[in-house]
């Protein structure tokens, strides 16, 4: 768990100062060591510019260009058997390189293979959509571009999937503040209530270290990052009713304060 931070003015800086860091990555091996990725590798390498390729955790990897996309896509289906596109989606090194790394994760179910096809684009480029290969690519490319801001040519429909359409900035950005801007604060009561409702109801809470001391495992506290079921330093004072004012006819009002937890179920 991260030691907490304050967040004031999270628009001009960066809430992680380690976001860029990498992870030791586990050993490469090389390609020819395994006879089923040899030869596919030399099949890709008869048509395309490969640019690097090597084994990892049992599978292959390979740097193409960005232009090649679909015609790599389309010859490791029809070619090569894979049949699968499990996984896609992009990585963000904007502030590293103003580029995005977008990978697709591939699999052969006859080959019992897997295969990972890596690229990079700059931030104002696009990539060429692959759903007509692929239709699970359908929607992975509308979340790339919802959560991301990558642009796709050609695809069907590319609109925001997870995001309202007039969401302001792509949250997955490692730019974005974790607990979103000012439009993010006040999406919700500007859109339902309105902007002169806002001094009555507050901002929404998006803070990424607060959760309530009600919490059942005891996750996190106000400002304060602890252990998965760590017990807290205090119990909280501001116990509340199960019933609001006035109680409900014929019923006994129950207080929190009155109640008992069962240890074992009777």
């Amino acid at each position: 768990m991260r030691r907490y931070q304050e967040k004031d003015n999270v628009q001009n800086r960066a809430y992680y100062n380690d976001r860029f860091w990498v992870a030791p990555q586990i050993p490469k091996e090389s390609v020819e060591d395994d006879k089923v990725f040899s030869e596919d590798l030399e099949s890709l390498k008869s048509k395309f510019e490969i640019k690097e390729a090597y084994i990892q955790r049992g599978q292959m990897v390979v740097y193409i260009d960005a232009r090649d996309n679909k015609a790599v896509l389309t010859h490791l289906r029809d070619k090569l058997s894979y049949n699968f596109l499990s996984e896609m989606s992009a990585i963000d090194w904007l502030a590293k390189s103003n580029e995005f790394e977008i990978f697709y994760q591939m699999l052969s179910t006859s080959k019992r293979k897997r295969l990972r096809v890596k690229c990079f684009i700059k931030e104002n480029e696009a990539i060429e959509s692959v759903e007509d290969i692929y239709k699970s690519a359908n929607w992975a490319e509308r979340e790339m571009y919802d959560m991301m801001g990558v642009k796709v040519n050609n695809h069907p429909y590319l609109k925001r999937i997870l995001m309202p359409d007039d969401w302001q900035g792509h949250p997955l950005r490692k730019t974005y503040p974790l607990h979103g801007d000012e439009a993010a604060q006040w999406y919700e009561v500007d859109k339902i209530f309105g902007k002169d409702y806002r001094e009555i109801i507050g901002p929404e809470n998006r803070d990424a270290a607060y959760v309530n001391e009600r919490d059942t495992k005891h996750f996190a506290r106000i400002k304060h990052e602890v252990k998965f079921g760590e017990k807290p330093s205090k119990e909280p004072t501001d116990l509340m009713d199960y019933q609001e004012e006035g109680g409900v006819f014929l019923i006994k009002k129950l207080k929190k304060d009155e109640s008992i937890t069962l240890k074992e179920r009777r």
